[in-house]
Order: structure tokens, then sequence, then C-alpha cells
């Protein structure tokens, strides 16, 4: 590197006669002192590490994804236990049953004896993961929160404090909780519109909910986030047939 450095500034003052005394220099400094060598090595290494993305080991991500359920199980200042089971349930149907197990020795120990900060796991989460990936675990806790047949307000702040984190826009996280909590503009919200649209303004957002949930779209994702990714593909679906009714469209 350094006699590269060298040729370049002897090439700049001398023309090409100086790019080659400049070359030779920088070769002579590099072999009496190979730690200059090295060095420039090590920055011109570290900095392009530095561009990678960060990763998360399978293992990592299933604990963290515990610690936030935890956090959900917790909301309502009690462990249901209806919430446990929907939990394990998952993970064994995601995992098998040996993995799942041993994974849950840990998830016991955190949410019966650990205080949990959601503000550091999630952003954690966030930094790990993809977009599309942080959306489906928004649609797994809202599954442990109803899975008593009730969502409380307590569930459903700590549910939007984690989106928050994760960088969820308003609307997305707005649409994942119409799936749960039903109400009469439902469809609209789950589609991420005001009922006011007009009726090719449906279709366009039909059209790109399809596009944001596609089972096909999300062909990377371990399979326990890609049940969550068809759950949502079908209620976008089940969403726009019934504003069609609705509207006779």
């Amino acid at each position: 590197m350094i006699k590269w450095i060298g040729a370049f500034i002897g090439s700049w003052a001398y023309g090409f006669r100086g790019a080659i005394a400049g070359y030779f220099v920088g070769y002579l400094i590099e072999q009496l002192f190979p730690k200059a060598k090295n060095k420039t090595q090590w920055q011109s290494t570290s900095n392009n590490r530095s561009r990678k993305q960060p990763t998360i080991t399978p293992r990592d991500f299933e604990l963290n994804l515990l610690s936030l359920a935890s956090l959900i199980i917790k909301a309502d200042g009690s462990i249901n236990q209806a919430e446990l089971d929907y939990v394990r349930k998952y993970f064994v149907q995601s995992y098998g049953k040996e993995r799942a197990n041993a994974t849950f020795k840990t998830f016991n120990d955190v949410i019966k004896k650990r205080e949990i900060n959601t503000g550091r796991i999630a952003t954690y989460v966030a930094q790990h993961t993809r977009y599309e990936s942080r959306l489906q675990i928004l649609h797994f806790l809202f599954g442990i929160a109803n899975a008593d047949g009730f969502i409380s307000e307590n569930e459903v702040y700590k549910i939007n404090e984690i989106a928050r984190f994760f960088r969820v826009t308003h609307q997305d996280f707005e649409s994942i909780k119409a799936m749960f909590i039903k109400k009469a503009d439902n469809a609209y919200k789950i589609l991420e519109i005001e009922k006011t649209v007009t009726d090719s303004e449906v279709k366009k957002a039909y059209r790109s909910m399809v596009k944001k949930y596609h089972p096909d779209k999300l062909i990377n994702l371990p399979d326990h986030l890609k049940k969550g990714a068809e759950e949502k593909f079908r209620a976008v679906q089940e969403a726009y047939e019934q504003i069609q009714k609705e509207r006779g469209i």
C-alpha cells in the first residue's frame, strides 16, 4: 500500500519518472518497516469489516425472541399459562421438541427471575434482522397476547413499545394489530388505508400489501416466522374480499 501511495505522490509532483521513484521509495519503506505495511493492511481489512452487516446466530435469535415473548407474558403483572403454552407450542413446531425443551430451560429462568430491558433487547434484534422479519416478530407477539382470548391495553402498549424500537411504521403496526383486535374498520386498517378512499385506491393498497406479505418474498425467513407471514397474507386477502363485498367491486 505504501509503495502505491509513493507512486501517486511522485506522479503528481514529477510525472512518470516521479511515479517510478515514489514507488521504489515506498517499496524500501515497506521492507525496512514491515509493521507500517501490516498496519495499513489491517486498517483496510478493518474498514471492510465495518461495512458488513452484523449477523446474529440462531441461538442468540431464539433467546432474544424468548426475551421479547416474556415481556408480553408479564405485561399484565402475572404469568398466564395459556400464553406460556402458546410460546412452547410455537417453538416445538418450529424447532422440534428436544431443541425447544432445551431452550425453554433458559426461558423459565428469564421469565421468572430476570428483569429485561425492552429497549436493549428490541434494539439489538432490530440491528440484526430485516424489516420483514421484525413484522413477523410483532405478529408472533400479538399471537402470545391473544392466546388467552383477550388482548389487554398493557399488552398492546408493550408491543407498540417494541415496534418503536424495531423502527416499524405506525401503519404497519396498526395493520398487524387489526388482524387480532376486531373493529368495524379493521379491513381498511389491515390494508393501511382510510375508509374514505376510492375503489382504485383500495385496489392499489391491496396490490401493495400483497407484495409486502407474499410468502415468496419471505422465502429466506426461518420457518417459525414464515407461518406468521402466511397468516398475514391470508388476512390481507380476506380484508380485500370483505371490502369488495361491501363496495360491490
